[in-house]
């Protein structure tokens, strides 16, 4: 059953939630449908499954993750404190498909920002990615389901074949953009993609 057939059926979204979380706490990976294709996540407070997450795709260590949250509290322990005029661009862009690289928090794993002394934060606008967020109560790392350099997969089916046991799938339609989230800089405002 996929995420939008399941927001108004009560007994499957306890199940859904319950493999969800325990995959999540376990250092296991999902796949999600996203507005452009399907996304990969783990807890971004789990070594185990940022390097499971990395091995999997087979993506260089020094490039870091976007970290995705359904509202901002979600995802402010993984950035230096900024005051609220320092945030008003990413504040006055979400939810919506815009991350915004921030000045990692000394506390957050070094493979989440990698080589980089800035993190890639968002809070999503995506439908059934904000459902999947509040259902869960935490933020998720995102990152295209693929193989690093490979085009992203946009059906349930394809994930379930590339991906098998190792990913938990939850179908799902991804929504018609065809470009990933766009990127900016926050301390120069400057567009990275």
């Amino acid at each position: 059953m996929s995420l939008s057939k399941i927001r108004s059926n009560h007994a499957p979204i306890a199940r859904l939630q319950k493999k969800i979380r325990a995959t999540l706490k376990n250092g296991g990976l999902i796949a999600y449908p996203t507005s452009s294709c399907f996304g990969l996540g783990c807890d971004p407070s789990n070594h185990r499954a940022l390097k499971k997450l990395l091995a999997l795709k087979k993506r260089p260590h020094h490039k870091g993750f976007i970290i995705i949250g359904h509202n901002f509290n979600q995802l402010k322990k993984y950035i230096r404190p900024l005051n609220t005029q320092e945030l008003e661009p990413a504040l006055k862009s979400w939810p919506g498909p815009h991350t915004w690289l921030m000045p990692a928090s000394k506390k957050t794993i070094p493979l989440l920002h990698g080589n980089h002394h800035t993190l890639a934060v968002r809070v999503d606008g995506h439908s059934p990615t904000r459902f999947l967020l509040t259902l869960i109560n935490q933020p998720l790392v995102s990152t295209s389901a693929n193989l690093s350099g490979k085009r992203a997969y946009k059906q349930t089916r394809d994930c379930l074949r590339q991906f098998g046991k190792n990913v938990l799938v939850i179908p799902g339609r991804t929504g018609k953009s065809k470009t990933p989230s766009s990127i900016h800089d926050l301390a120069s405002g400057r567009k990275i993609r």
